[in-house]
């Protein structure tokens, strides 16, 4: 299975594609630009969810649902904001079909014209705004953290599975705060959350930032975000938090009585990831031979393989294999037997290798006289025959081993592909050659950063939080500048 991947250096798009596919991950729906996340796919999305949301009520928030649409005159009040989206929103205008007169099929009936359009949510800031202004009266009521888990829709024309659909799945979560200082640290707070989770549980190194006005999100003054660097030399941005200041609060007159009595605009926050994520967690880790899953985020931890002749044979096995069963799953380990009758061990083999399962065991009629198992690992594909009485400690280890042995893998490769250039000549030649994080100075200007993105198709990914700042001279006009950004190609 496995084997018939076409390889990253020859066309690392299509090695992706294949492998989304390939993997049983997703694919192409009947709907133009939307896909179908398949179970071991929405699997792995589930295991996201479940440990983002752990972090967001360990945090303090709470989860809510809003509407799905959006009145369109909700998205005209933040100018701004409804300028960001305009382009990708897809609207309803009626609510009603019926059967053409000429038995033709079914039309939209032009009676049942809606009074105001409805937008299909591209973000929800406009819908939980208007929703705010009837939840905050005091400060009694702030700070108020809500996060939903939701669907969002945004016209892209041009797709691809999980990292750029017209619809995706996603987390948003809407602050509002008492203070300026308590939204800021709750905006730079998410955004260390995303790279908390990107790196312990996606084994994912980023690096955490703020973006340029001009890559701001919609209606925000501040755009944090984490950065990460795929095996292609692109950049792929993995989670945004957003401190929006009091635009929206203003836009749908969202007030609250202080200490004092006197009335005030909140301040507010927003910030989300999506099943992007997914496609992030394949890019960064898998290899020719199919997907290689942090075991933190694999759906299968641990595969066992029976080699077999005749059921007496696979009774025997079944019967050794019960009890590990039982075992790795009361530690919480997630764990598969695979004693399907129907594919051979070598099929299976290729399978849970291109599916990305950290260990495999297989154990057959020799491993049964001796009282071992081969122990097989997904990052390295190294094997090894194991005791059955140490073989729990061997797999709890493996399972340690490999979540920091890929992430080591990713950071030792972002590190050595961060390049800093000090001319625009070494610049672009550095983006020609090599690709990655290229480090250089900037002058600060958009028009600066908008010759530089039409010129070469590079981005300011990011202004990196926690370095020193160094004065230098800008690579393109030689002005002044007091920190060096970090430019790339990105997804």
């Amino acid at each position: 299975m496995g084997k018939n991947l076409t390889k990253r250096s020859e066309d690392y798009s299509k090695w992706y594609n294949e492998l989304v596919v390939k993997a049983d991950l997703a694919e192409n729906s009947g709907v133009r630009g939307c896909m179908v996340i398949k179970p071991y796919g929405f699997a792995i999305w589930e295991k996201m969810q479940a440990a983002l949301d752990k972090m967001f009520k360990e945090t303090g928030h709470e989860n809510a649902y809003f509407p799905l649409f959006i009145p369109k005159s909700y998205l005209s009040k933040e100018a701004s904001h409804v300028e960001g989206f305009a382009k990708e929103c897809a609207v309803v205008t009626h609510y009603r079909l019926k059967n053409a007169e000429d038995g033709s099929g079914i039309i939209v009936d032009p009676d049942a014209k809606l009074e105001e359009e409805l937008i299909v949510r591209p973000t929800s800031e406009t819908i939980i705004w208007d929703t705010y202004r009837r939840w905050i009266q005091s400060y009694r009521d702030l700070p108020l953290l809500i996060n939903q888990w939701a669907n969002v829709v945004r016209w892209e024309m041009r797709t691809r599975l999980f990292l750029r659909t017209a619809e995706f799945l996603w987390q948003e979560g809407h602050t509002a705060h008492a203070t300026e200082a308590e939204a800021i640290e709750e905006a730079e707070k998410m955004m260390r959350v995303y790279a908390e989770f990107a790196e312990e549980h996606m084994a994912m190194p980023v690096i955490q930032g703020v973006k340029t006005e001009s890559e701001r999100f919609a209606g925000a003054i501040e755009t944090y975000c984490i950065e990460a660097l795929m095996q292609d030399g692109k950049a792929l941005q993995a989670g945004t938090s957003h401190f929006l200041g009091q635009n929206f609060a203003k836009a749908f007159d969202v007030k609250f009585a202080n200490k004092e009595g006197k009335q005030e605009h909140v301040w507010a926050t927003s910030w989300g990831v999506s099943t992007r994520l997914v496609g992030a967690l394949i890019m960064s880790h898998s290899d020719d031979n199919g997907l290689v899953l942090p075991p933190k985020l694999a759906p299968i931890q641990v595969v066992i393989v029976p080699i077999y002749k005749g059921m007496e044979q696979l009774d025997a096995i079944s019967e050794k294999v019960a009890p590990l069963v039982k075992e790795l799953r009361v530690k919480g380990i997630s764990v598969k037997f695979d004693n399907r009758d129907t594919h051979k061990p070598g099929f299976k083999f290729n399978e849970y290798e291109l599916k990305g399962v950290p260990v495999r065991l297989a154990i057959g009629k020799r491993d049964l006289e001796n009282g071992t198992y081969e122990v097989a690992r997904r990052d390295t594909l190294t094997k090894e025959i194991v005791p059955m009485d140490d073989v729990v400690a061997k797999i709890e280890f493996l399972l340690e081993d490999i979540q920091k042995n890929i992430y080591q893998k990713a950071h030792s490769f972002r590190e050595d592909n961060i390049t800093e250039v000090d001319t625009y000549e070494e610049f672009k030649k550095v983006l020609e050659e090599k690709g990655g994080f290229i480090s250089a100075h900037w002058d600060g200007t958009n028009e600066t950063e908008e010759k530089i993105k039409e010129e070469t198709k590079a981005t300011i990914r990011c202004i990196p939080l926690g370095t020193e700042n160094k004065e230098g001279k800008c690579m393109v006009t030689g002005k002044l500048s007091s920190k060096r950004v970090l430019f790339a190609k990105a997804y």
